[in-house]
């Protein structure tokens, strides 16, 4: 969301703020939490498709170029979510299953993309 705000104000736009609605706290299951956190990105990825179309047709290049970070960006978040979905598909009721997730997804590093616009 910063990126998206500085980048506004950097082209003398205007930000205005408004509340965001909380996300639920309570899920059914793990594999819930992980079907509905593929669902949103996948939301996000049309709201940012919906951006970069919009900046095309405005001939926004610097715009759409600014934009392809996020591209990229929600190409990994969906791979990512869907990735823990299918495991946990394939673990199902498996003891200690859940465990061996959680330790496989406690050891993965962040690493910043290098696109542009990553600055």
């Amino acid at each position: 969301m910063l990126k998206l705000y500085d980048y506004v104000n950097e082209r003398d736009g205007s930000v205005i703020l408004g509340p965001i609605e909380a996300p639920p706290s309570e899920w059914e299951s793990p594999m819930a939490v992980f079907e509905a956190t593929y669902q949103h990105e996948q939301k996000v990825t049309g709201l940012i498709n919906d951006l970069v179309n919009l900046a095309i047709e405005e001939r926004a290049h610097a715009t759409n170029s600014f934009l392809q970070w996020f591209v990229t960006e929600q190409v990994e978040e969906e791979a990512s979510a869907s990735e823990i979905v299918n495991k946990l598909k394939l673990m199902g009721d498996a003891p200690g299953g859940l465990f061996m997730l959680d330790r496989e997804l406690g050891a993965r590093t962040f690493t910043m993309p290098t696109t542009a616009g990553n600055e």
